[in-house]
């Protein structure tokens, strides 16, 4: 099985977005799905993405408009699918 990579950033203007409420998000819908095989969440500094909303990559791929309100809506819509 091969697991993807989370990544969120934490950088500065990140992290006044919310970044570190984001990966809370998925740290606790990573457990309730029982996807801790299947998914690496990990933090990074800044990805040069601060005006798309938090910079959030997933499988190498890049999600924008990402934000505390719709983090859990993007997991489940976009991130899940595509495990």
């Amino acid at each position: 099985m091969t697991v993807k990579e989370l990544c969120v950033c934490v950088g500065s203007s990140c992290h006044l977005k919310g970044s570190y409420q984001v990966i809370k998000t998925f740290q606790d819908l990573i457990k309730n799905l029982n996807l801790e095989e299947k998914i690496l969440l990990k933090a990074s500094f800044c990805q040069g993405k601060c005006t798309d909303g938090i910079a959030v990559t997933f499988d190498g791929e890049q999600l924008t408009h990402l934000s505390i309100n719709n983090a859990e809506q993007i997991f489940n819509e976009v991130i899940v699918p595509r495990l």
